[in-house]
């Protein structure tokens, strides 16, 4: 409430106001009891006198308690003043991160506070257990309309961040080898100054790990037991290393996600909105699917049991009829829209549980896998190829995932032979566009430098190993130099891409702790962050107006005079 009054004794003039601290829980109170006395007076007319000064005097006696708490007097300009630097606060926006997409700060609150800047991406329940612990506090405290407004910013920020961000808003907003940068003209949720927590800075793409060291456990044991390696003497032992390896990293990674997923499944929810990590919730399953095929004789001695089959492919059948329904029927998410090479591992899935399917028996159930996947490879690769104009154009720093094209025809290769036990025409027309792709991206080395190292690049592994242990299965069938020298050379690459990448996590993880930076891509706003306009200046628009005026004006003087 202000009071405007005019101090007689000051020569000057100047304008005073009274401030007055206004309540207004108080001021809801008070039109409550005053709407209950309006209805009982509405009832007994006769007890009209009596009860209306009663309001009155009690809603007087509120007032001048509150006016009793808090009162000053300030001169009229600098309260203009402050009211003016509050307003300009309120509407600058900080570019750091803490902006919050603009959120929070149209109340006049900065939401980036010590109360968790981080909450927005808890799950729910755990917020609720916190609120319902804060909420007595609060209620003794006493909550200020300050405060209020605070909350109503969490809220609208909580809102807001539930709402799924579109598919293009991703590629519009990021870039880098996955879509894990942010562009310099975009916002984000969370501040960019500090380091977040681990399980937020854990990104789905450590599954990647998973399917370079069990794809190479698969490799070594195809070069231990293959009749067309069998002159290099490989011992099982290296077969048997690698598929504990792979375990035991499967294990942590699965830990690490779920302990995630309790924690803030906000982040995992928009991790599953991305075009390109959507594709990486396929990977446990298939990385599954790849200890079990690659499992050491001395571990898996009798034949695998169907039930392993069908706990591994029923999670990745579910997950692939409600991706392959959004590309089919349409919408925001068609394929067209979000297709990316790492689309590729929702395809390569359906030939590893072929083979799978094989080794337990199921051979129908293997042709019906390899069926459903070589149909949506097809598709997938006329859309990569073909770049529809409706298509969002690829970044050149996604490049490097051209390497996924290699995995599927590959895979195809080597579950046509594991259903019908040979390798016939089938088989090699996959195998032999695998290899072509696999040429056709090694002579063109440039696409693959000047990016710097993350553990996405581990899914670019199992690719190369899968078309190694193509190339040996065609060495079976077709003996010569030539294709074994094929064989070995693939699988010299593949190996050493692995254990390359594996010394360089290492490296990042435990000496230089640079693996795991700030997943920026879960943070970014739903709507593009769009600058305020500056207002207009009248005095310069008018002066640029006289000088247009002006010059036409001259202009039009001189083409009458030439005329």
């Amino acid at each position: 409430m202000v009071k405007e009054r005019t101090s007689q004794q000051n020569p000057t003039n100047i304008h005073f106001v009274d401030i007055h601290e206004v309540v207004p829980e108080e001021e809801e109170e008070d039109q409550e009891e005053e709407e209950k006395q309006a209805h009982k007076m509405a009832e007994k007319p006769h007890e009209k006198r009596l009860n209306r000064p009663q309001v009155i005097k009690l809603r007087e006696g509120k007032r001048t308690a509150a006016h009793r708490g808090f009162s000053r007097q300030v001169s009229l300009e600098t309260g203009v003043s402050k009211l003016n630097e509050a307003r300009n606060e309120i509407k600058a926006l900080p570019r750091s991160g803490r902006s919050f997409g603009g959120f929070g700060s149209s109340h006049g609150v900065d939401t980036n506070c010590k109360r968790g800047e981080f909450n927005m991406f808890r799950t729910k329940s755990t917020l609720g257990k916190q609120n319902s612990f804060m909420l007595p506090l609060r209620k003794e405290s006493g909550v200020d309309q300050f405060q209020k407004n605070a909350d109503e910013g969490v809220g609208l920020l909580d809102e807001s961040v539930n709402k799924s961000v579109p598919a293009g808003r991703y590629f519009a907003a990021l870039t880098g080898p996955e879509l894990d940068q942010v562009k310099e003209s975009e916002d984000i949720l969370l501040p960019k100054d500090k380091q977040w927590p681990f399980l937020l800075r854990f990104p789905i793409g450590c599954f990647g790990m998973c399917l370079g060291l069990s794809s190479q456990a698969i490799l070594w044991n195809s070069l231990a037991i293959s009749p067309a390696t069998k002159f290099l003497h490989i011992p099982p032992y290296i077969n048997l290393v690698l598929w504990i390896l792979a375990l035991v990293v499967l294990v942590c990674v699965t830990t690490t996600y779920l302990l995630k997923c309790i924690f803030y499944f906000e982040a995992i929810r928009r991790e599953y909105f991305h075009p390109v990590r959507i594709n990486f919730f396929f990977a446990p399953w298939v990385v599954c699917m790849f200890l079990a095929i690659g499992a050491p004789p001395m571990i898996a001695q009798k034949p695998l049991h169907p039930a392993l089959w069908c706990a591994f492919m029923i999670p990745y059948f579910l997950l692939e009829l409600k991706i392959y329904g959004q590309w089919l029927s349409g919408g925001k998410r068609r394929l067209c829209k979000v297709a990316n090479p790492s689309s590729h591992l929702s395809v390569v899935g359906n030939f590893v549980g072929a083979v799978l399917a094989a080794k337990v028996g199921w051979n129908e159930a293997g042709k019906f896998l390899w069926a459903i996947g070589f149909a949506h490879y097809l598709v997938l690769f006329v859309t990569l190829y073909q770049r529809l104009p409706t298509s969002v154009a690829l970044p050149k720093e996604l490049h490097p995932v051209y390497s996924m094209f290699i995995a599927a025809p590959s895979a195809a290769s080597i579950a046509w032979e594991a259903i019908y036990g040979e390798f016939d025409g089938s088989a090699r027309t996959c195998y032999f566009i695998a290899l072509f792709l696999y040429i056709s991206l090694v002579v063109r080395l440039n696409f693959f430098l000047g990016f710097r190292f993350s553990v996405a690049w581990w899914s670019y592994t199992f690719p190369m190993t899968t078309i190694s242990i193509a190339a040996i299965k065609y060495a079976e069938y077709v003996p010569s130099v030539e294709s074994k020298g094929i064989a070995l050379t693939l699988s010299f690459l593949s190996s050493t891409m692995v254990f390359v990448l594996f010394v360089c996590t290492f490296l990042h993880a435990f000496f230089w702790q640079t693996l795991f930076p700030n997943d920026l891509a879960i943070a970014i706003t739903n709507t593009r962050h769009i600058k305020e306009k500056k207002p207009i200046n009248l005095k310069r628009w008018a002066k640029q107006s006289l000088v247009s005026i002006k010059k036409n004006g001259a202009g039009d003087k001189n083409t009458l005079e030439n005329e």
